[in-house]
């Protein structure tokens, strides 16, 4: 459970700090329904950038924003990309949702809020005496770096220093300080190893999304409704959703597969991770190259008794493919298969993470040998924005790219996936994956063993999580209401 425990002291301090930055904070169930934001709100939303540096930007922490750069407002279906069974050489259909258009380009940012917001409302976080420590592999201390500028806090963010170029660059602008840890992006020990050594300045306030119920809590009432709801929109008739994949990562976009689980019986709940670095499927570890997931641990907030199959995807799959769908060769080839400028542009929108989320959806399919009549869901975390760096590496390693590569990078790292490297979790290989947890969560970072085998024999423990979200919008709604600015809108 998230602790809402009042602290007045921090409270009283946030508060004033909220008035003098003109700063409203938004509920839960505003990001679910932006129907329920004030009118005067989305006045200004329209006249702001979406990645500006502007407290009303949190109202735009949804799934349901226009696709525009700037003055955007909200639609009813969230913005999506459809692989083309052309494209995936699987008959079903698979649906990933964009979350190119949050602020900072990338989803997280709602993560981020889910850990932050209980804590600054309820005055755990003093905003004029803490610093906001945002441990991460890449895009949840981007959005928490985020979030804290808009909330008017200092933060701190860490992540691998072999991240690509284009989050260092934009963290400069945003972050108040940058940590970068030795390795890649699974060197996630050495991250936590960083914030131990933070921990020992009381002033610094850890915000870990591997362990915060926030990260869950957000991801369920916000992703999972969302996925819901777009798959209600776009459904052709007969069609049912069979599934649902998401790379590891934090794990807290797999608790929007225990939301779509529970409104959609049979379903089966898939998560991906590197082969390079197989902890899932085979105790293992290594390096790899598909930015944002994680690995060599199992997240303390994945409800892993709830997941169906372990997949995992060669990190030099995404890679290629990043290739293909961002270079002019490229998109060359993708039109000459038949693909569209519409189909073409929003392929741009998948990030490495989500192009393996995608990669994971076609396996799945092959293994359950989905048809026509199914659907298949997943979220694209961010788009090549932040990638283009990668796209010149790829060319000044590999060479010249022209269409006949671009061929090849289709037929042997999208049509050419096999059912291979993938793991159908039986009640014993779920366990034994829970039971990861305990050398990371409890030999390392000091967690109670009592918690963890309440995730494991008491799985209402992660429905209590789910619900506090309403717990949490009454704290919200009271600070805004102290706070006194929405009066005056």
């Amino acid at each position: 459970m998230i602790d809402l425990t009042i602290h007045p002291e921090g409270l009283a301090h946030n508060i004033q700090k909220a008035r003098e930055n003109n700063i409203i904070i938004p509920t839960i169930a505003q990001m679910q329904n932006p129907d329920l934001i004030p009118e005067k709100i989305k006045d200004k939303l329209a006249k702001t950038d979406l990645w500006a540096v502007d407290p009303v930007n949190l109202f735009r922490i949804s799934w349901h924003n226009e696709a525009k750069e700037s003055g955007g407002l909200f639609q009813k279906v969230p913005n999506y990309v459809e692989i083309p069974s052309a494209l995936s050489g699987v008959p079903c259909r698979i649906l990933a949702m964009s979350g190119k258009w949050f602020p900072t380009g990338c989803h997280k940012v709602g993560a981020s809020f889910g850990c932050l917001a209980p804590r600054l409302v309820t005055g755990q976080f003093d905003a004029t005496y803490h610093h906001a420590v945002w441990p991460s592999t890449g895009n949840y201390c981007r959005g928490g770096a985020f979030n804290s500028k808009l909330l008017a806090c200092d933060s701190v963010a860490i992540l691998p220093q072999d991240m690509s170029k284009e989050r260092f660059d934009w963290l400069k602008s945003i972050a108040g300080q940058i940590i970068a840890t030795p390795g890649c992006e699974s060197n996630v020990k050495e991250i936590f190893d960083k914030t131990w050594e933070l921990k020992q300045d009381p002033s610094m306030m850890i915000f870990n999304q591997f362990a915060e119920m926030g990260n869950p809590l957000w991801h369920y009432n916000v992703t999972g409704y969302a996925l819901a709801e777009l798959f209600e929109a776009v459904k052709r008739p007969g069609q049912r959703l069979a599934g649902a994949a998401f790379t590891s990562g934090s794990a807290g976009t797999m608790s929007a597969g225990d939301l779509l689980k529970e409104r959609y019986p049979g379903m089966k709940l898939a998560v991906g991770e590197a082969l390079q670095c197989p902890t899932i499927l085979n105790n293992g570890f290594g390096g790899h190259r598909i930015e944002g997931i994680g690995d060599k641990h199992i997240p303390w907030v994945h409800n892993v008794r709830n997941t169906d199959m372990g997949i995992a995807i060669d990190d030099e799959d995404s890679q290629r493919l990043l290739r293909l769908f961002n270079t002019e060769p490229g998109q060359a080839y993708l039109k000459s298969i038949g693909m569209s400028d519409e189909q073409i542009e929003k392929f741009t929108w998948m990030g490495i993470s989500g192009i393996a989320n995608v990669l994971c959806c076609i396996k799945m399919a092959k293994y359950y040998e989905l048809g026509e009549n199914d659907v298949l869901v997943t979220v694209l975390t961010d788009s090549a924005v932040m990638y283009k760096s990668r796209v010149e590496e790829l060319n000044d390693l590999c060479g010249a790219y022209d269409t006949v590569e671009a061929a090849k990078d289709h037929a042997l790292h999208m049509l050419g996936l096999k059912t291979d490297a993938m793991l159908e979790l039986t009640y014993p290989e779920r366990k034994r994956v829970h039971n990861l947890k305990y050398y990371t969560w409890v030999e390392q970072q000091q967690m109670n063993v009592e918690d963890l085998n309440d995730q494991w024999y008491k799985p209402e423990v992660w429905d209590e999580v789910h619900k506090q979200a309403a717990d949490l919008d009454k704290l919200i709604d009271a600070f805004n209401d102290e706070v006194g600015l929405l009066a005056k809108l």
